[in-house]
């Protein structure tokens, strides 16, 4: 697993069997995560990367989140509720430098309290497949403030989802199994 553009292109991720976590996460491959950034670089959406405030839940191994980073945001909130998932995060983290613009939160996505900082406006969700957490996870980060008007959600489970109340399905996209959906936030 490697970042795949940016200022840290080519650098070679901590992957879960380094930790004993090949039966607890299903990191998202590079192949997707190229697709992801592709469609997010391609001007269908304007620039949401440069100066983006982003939010990962269902972190995993913060792949998503550093890809981010690497083009162009400027901070990340990981949110995972594995504690070996964060020290993964954070080992990952270790390799880039960029210590400051991050933040871990150890916790359930489901579960977020009440945001007292600025709302994110890129929004990566990419809990475990086929359990229904995803739009439970994201009702509850927008109804507690984590989630900005017109925020875009990038969405990754096995199947196309639709929109829950207060999100317009904009796009989506199938890769084998994976099947990404774009939402913006209203």
């Amino acid at each position: 697993m490697r970042i795949i553009a940016g200022i840290f292109k080519g650098i070679s991720l901590n992957i879960v069997s380094n930790v004993g976590l090949e039966s607890d996460l299903r990191p998202t491959t590079d192949r997707v995560r190229e697709n992801i950034f592709n469609i997010l670089s391609g001007g269908r959406f304007d620039d949401p990367l440069t100066n983006a405030r982003v939010l990962d839940l269902f972190s995993g191994t913060g792949a998503l989140g550093i890809e981010a980073l690497s083009r162009g945001a400027s901070n990340i909130t990981f949110v995972e509720k594995n504690p070996k998932a964060c020290k993964l995060i954070q080992k990952n983290i270790d390799l880039t430098g960029v210590g400051t613009q991050v933040r871990i939160i150890n916790t359930n996505a489901l579960a977020l309290k009440i945001n007292s900082n600025s709302p994110f406006n890129l929004i990566f969700l990419d809990p475990p497949y086929g359990k229904g957490w995803g739009s439970e996870a994201l009702k509850n980060a927008y109804n507690t403030g984590w989630i900005g008007k017109n925020a875009l959600v990038v969405w990754e489970e096995n199947s196309i989802q639709i929109a829950p109340d207060g999100f317009l399905l904009v796009h989506n996209k199938s890769y084998g199994n994976s099947k990404v959906t774009f939402l913006r936030a209203l």
